[in-house]
């Protein structure tokens, strides 16, 4: 019997790879994941047997891994970019391994947008907070709608995944229209683009602003709590020490 590996490979750059999830790649025979990910990290890895496949792939990917580990007994890594647990391959690869009757996996976190996005905008997640993602391909949108709406009215810091592609244009217009009910126009906030690979790109705005952007699935959206402020160029959500 061989072994899974679900790697969280982070942004993609290097430096931002955990070593665990580093010597996981190093250990294993077979490479398996979706290409933009791939492409992040091939030259790293030269001598492995890279899998590649596309978009809306994932099942095939994980019976893939199984099939490796399984019946021919090699230690195959799964890669996905940031953490696998957070919109990942890590629920569908130990759901399906349950099915199998295969249960050698090990999960390997990674560094997520939602956290490497904060860094560069500063501190806009340094309180209670939710991540969800507008995609609604997996998801209905009524329940995206109602999850938005609950989480504005809690005044959490929001962090949105998938704010468009060109499928979905419209949805990010739709959310912050909806969190406007129950946050104000003048809401900090803010978004960065290609997380610690070329070309990245971070903007500051309010809510009221962030409605009318136009992004895509590269970008990584902020949007603060009551609390949250811009200072010296940065997007601070006070943990309220300060106040003690």
């Amino acid at each position: 019997m061989g072994r899974i590996y679900v790697v969280g490979i982070g942004p993609g750059d290097a430096s931002m790879m955990t070593g665990q999830a580093a010597d996981a790649l190093k250990n294993s025979d077979v490479i398996v994941g979706y290409k933009t990910y791939i492409e992040l990290i091939k030259d790293a890895y030269p001598d492995k047997d890279i899998r590649v496949s596309g978009m809306r792939m994932e099942i095939q990917r994980c019976r893939e891994c199984l099939d490796l580990a399984s019946k021919e007994g090699k230690i195959v890594a799964l890669v996905c970019s940031g953490d696998p647990g957070i919109y990942g391959m890590a629920s569908p690869m130990l759901e399906l391994a349950a099915k199998e009757g295969f249960d050698d996996i090990e999960i390997i976190p990674g560094v997520s947008a939602m956290l490497s996005g904060a860094a560069v905008l500063g501190a806009p997640v340094n309180h209670d907070l939710c991540v969800i993602s507008l995609s609604d391909l997996l998801t209905p949108w009524e329940l995206i709608e109602k999850r938005l709406r609950l989480a504005a009215a809690g005044d959490f810091c929001i962090v949105l995944y998938n704010p468009a592609s060109h499928t979905r244009t419209g949805y990010l217009k739709r959310a912050c229209d909806i969190m406007l009910t129950e946050k104000y126009p003048e809401t900090c906030c803010g978004y960065v683009r290609n997380i610690g690979r070329e070309g990245q790109e971070k903007v500051l705005c309010t809510l009221k602003d962030l409605a009318e952007k136009e992004l895509d699935m590269f970008v990584t959206v902020f949007i603060g709590n009551s609390a949250t402020r811009i200072e010296n160029g940065r997007l601070i959500t006070p943990r309220g020490y300060l106040k003690q």
